[in-house]
């Protein structure tokens, strides 16, 4: 059975309109009549069709013309009416992504104010981390997938950068060009490439992850051709610079942190992704932890065990524990203190390597 679809648009001139939508937006007539006295004529492409009609009751519409050269689609207009009064916007098929500037601040999100879970792509459930995006630079999620098969799709992101760090449970994802399933379990996590494809299959109960993206608004789009898995594995591929990583929890060593009083186990990130980004997970040593201060532009956390109180300057101090997420300005003072045996941090920075000052520990 044939199917096709098309969009009506109005008309009171078709004669005008016909050398517009050929010659102008280099569509093709499909069909016209009736031939004496046209009033309804078919145009097609770059994946529309188009019926124009004398006296339809719809509006004119917007229709939007994405090139690879929109300079010269239409002689360097970007914007146009057609004669029955459709506007014609003409923009670019793959705008150059846009990392906003990062605006600077100190950010406590702490899982008992009870932030509210909201429904997302997929039927997954997200919890903002980061309610100001720090200017849209980037956005930080708690997200809670569904248990059993997900709904998902073939698809990719338009991205600088894409943490999955998974809290609780256990999730099997496909990616594009890494051979089967891929099974990401409690402390494991992937760095998902710009646009590399992927599709998540199924969830444990309770699965829970927390999902970094920058910037903070980004493109996701459904890839309708792709089938994963790919037949090819091809482990050592790059896109826009970065290879995928899965770092396994068990296979990590610890050593020592940036900040005395804790080690750290390093998931490789800043040499796959060439600093754009690093992904740490830190535990307390039992040490006394001084003040310091760093120069990263994006340092985020996230509590993944235990519990600690972070100090800053100038703030009042803040008791953290397992679901509590922060963010650190550069140049900031800050202490963290009182942490119990079992405190983990999950700590990404932007970019991946950054200078960490060691101030005394009575102050600044």
């Amino acid at each position: 059975m044939e199917t096709r679809a098309e969009i009506r648009l109005p008309t009171e001139d078709l004669s005008k309109d016909l050398p517009f939508f050929t010659k102008v937006l280099k569509m093709r007539l499909d069909m016209i009549y009736p031939a004496d006295s046209p009033e309804i004529a078919v145009f097609s492409g770059h994946g529309l069709r188009i019926r124009i009609e004398k006296g339809a009751l719809e509006d004119p519409g917007t229709i939007r013309i994405l090139t690879d050269d929109p300079d010269e689609f239409a002689g360097g207009d970007r914007v146009l009416v057609a004669p029955n009064g459709t506007r014609i916007e003409i923009d670019e098929l793959n705008p150059p992504l846009i990392l906003p500037e990062t605006r600077h601040a100190f950010v406590v999100r702490r899982l008992a104010d009870q932030a509210p879970w909201v429904i997302g792509r997929a039927g997954m459930e997200y919890r903002d981390l980061v309610p100001t995006r720090l200017g849209g630079a980037m956005i930080a999620s708690h997200i809670r997938v569904p248990d059993g098969p997900v709904p998902d799709m073939v698809h990719f992101h338009k991205v600088g950068f894409q943490l999955i760090f998974c809290v609780r449970g256990w999730v099997d994802v496909l990616y594009e060009d890494q051979g089967d399933v891929r099974r990401l379990t409690a402390g494991d996590c992937f760095i998902q490439p710009p646009e590399i494809r992927h599709r998540v299959m199924h969830a444990a109960d309770s699965i829970e992850v927390i999902e970094i993206g920058v910037p903070a608004e980004h493109v996701t789009e459904i890839d309708h051709e792709m089938t994963l898995p790919t037949p090819v594995d091809r482990p050592d591929r790059e896109w826009q610079g970065q290879k995928f990583v899965h770092n396994l929890a068990k296979d990590s060593a610890f050593e020592p942190f940036r900040i005395p009083g804790f080690e750290v186990r390093d998931t490789s990130i800043s040499d796959n992704t060439r600093g754009v980004a690093s992904v740490m997970v830190a535990r307390a040593t039992g040490e006394v932890s001084p003040w310091t201060r760093h120069d990263c532009d994006i340092l985020f956390n996230f509590v993944l065990a235990g519990e600690m109180t972070l100090e800053g300057e100038g703030k009042d101090a803040y008791r953290l524990s397992a679901g509590d997420a922060f963010v650190i300005p550069p140049n900031m003072a800050t202490r963290y203190t009182g942490g119990t045996t079992d405190l983990e941090l999950l700590e990404v920075s932007l970019p991946g390597r950054f200078k960490t000052e060691v101030l005394s520990s009575s102050g600044r």
